[in-house]
């Protein structure tokens, strides 16, 4: 059985005072959600943070919204694989859809940073998903696959043998309106069935998190689906009320 995984991704939010109040909620929560995997992906320069907070929380990993497809030299801003896990991160987000909408970023850029977090020891969190113009012309299936075989073919067959998998319908980032459990627990399946084409053991064991404007009133029925393992969570992510009820929501308590 596939144990539940939740992400907070704060994208690029907060001040250290902030970040420190909604750390310790959430280790101050900690307990309820024990059979439940939980990662905090905060801003690069917050990451020290994690570990003075999160410490004594061995349940709550830490993750990084980002890492370089390069590895360490001269590439002025940018933060390698092995700097993110130095400083605790066992998670990489890799090709969400603001990195590649707004910074260009194509499917093998986003295969190239795949390979450096497994390089570094660390797990990648592949970001896919359509757009609404994408959907419409019923091009999903399309456009995630095309995303998932990028990986493959940088990678090579075992790609998803230690990864996760987060589908994120662009048009539900943010927008308030998520996929319907159904509309989502196709798309999950298709990219279950996409990786068991390449690799049936690692596909059984994939988790694969759904993102787009989850709530802790929506969470429950979404992770009731077979194929849906959890969630990648932005804005609710930034409210510690609202994180740990989708917390409770991915395991046995109540949210």
């Amino acid at each position: 059985m596939r144990r539940p995984l939740v992400m907070g991704n704060w994208k690029m939010n907060g001040r250290r005072c902030t970040a420190q109040s909604l750390l310790s909620a959430v280790a101050a929560e900690a307990a309820t959600f024990s059979d439940v995997d939980v990662v905090v992906c905060p801003p690069h320069v917050y990451l020290g943070l994690v570990g003075d907070r999160l410490g004594g929380c061995p349940s709550i990993a830490c993750g990084a919204q980002d890492v370089s497809a390069y590895v360490d030299g001269a590439y002025t801003g940018e933060v390698s694989a092995e700097m993110a896990r130095d400083m605790g991160c066992e998670f990489a987000i890799i090709g969400h859809s603001e990195r590649r909408t707004l910074f260009g970023e194509t499917d093998g850029v986003v295969a190239q940073k795949f390979a450096r977090a497994l390089a570094a020891d660390m797990t990648p969190v592949l970001c896919v998903g359509e757009t609404a113009e994408e959907r419409d012309a019923g091009r999903t299936r399309e456009v995630v696959l095309r995303q998932i075989d990028a990986v493959f073919a940088t990678c090579g067959a075992r790609a998803f043998a230690r990864a996760v998998v987060a589908y994120e319908p662009v048009w539900a980032i943010g927008t308030g309106r998520a996929a319907s459990p159904d509309e989502a627990q196709a798309v999950h399946r298709d990219i279950r069935d996409a990786v068991a084409r390449h690799d049936p053991e690692a596909a059984a064991g994939l988790r694969i998190l759904y993102g787009g404007s989850v709530k802790a009133q929506n969470a429950r029925e979404l992770f009731a689906r077979a194929d849906i393992d959890g969630g990648l969570i932005g804005g609710a992510s930034l409210i510690a009320d609202d994180f740990v009820g989708i917390c409770r929501a991915a395991g046995s308590g109540s949210a």
